[in-house]
């Protein structure tokens, strides 16, 4: 299992240039205020900073007692 993936869309919210202000701007080294969804050639990607989608949670409506069962 990979933890990072090596092509990650560009954006500024996760670039180690940036400084989150707000779930909708960055505060950037080199454009100033910029929207999160912003990208530039300076982009430098940190983990730390991305946030991953969440899992998608198991529907147990649906299961039955037969589906455990060998």
């Amino acid at each position: 299992m990979k933890l990072f993936r090596k092509n990650i869309e560009p954006r500024c919210a996760y670039c180690t240039r940036g400084s989150q202000i707000n779930e909708e701007e960055v505060a950037c080294v080199k454009r100033g205020v910029v929207a999160a969804d912003h990208h530039c050639g300076a982009f430098r990607y940190d983990p730390l900073k991305r946030v991953p989608p969440r899992p998608v949670a198991l529907e147990t409506a649906e299961l039955k007692q037969e589906d455990f069962s060998l």
